[in-house]
């Protein structure tokens, strides 16, 4: 087996930068999900300062809408059941 450095010296070259385009763009990923977290948090911040004047009237128009669904499902379920008798 004849192995000649010049070989060798390709194969190590492949090897770091490998390291080295995996290195960094592991470092660049981390940075840009940094980035959308913080946008994140900084748009549900003032989100939530917006939204907090109208909770209480969001929340009751959800429990209105998880009525009327009920309703609706019972409804349906009833004449479904009609039709099988």
């Amino acid at each position: 087996m004849d192995i000649q450095p010049l070989e060798i010296l390709k194969w190590i070259g492949i090897v770091l930068a490998g390291g080295f385009v995996g290195y960094f763009g592991r470092y660049m990923a981390m940075l840009i999900i940094e980035r959308v977290r913080r946008r994140r948090d900084r748009q549900s911040t003032v989100g939530n300062e917006n939204s907090s004047k109208g909770a209480q009237d969001t929340s009751l128009e959800e429990k209105a809408l998880k009525m009327e669904k009920k309703r609706a499902k019972a409804e349906f379920k009833s004449l479904k059941k009609k039709d099988r008798e």
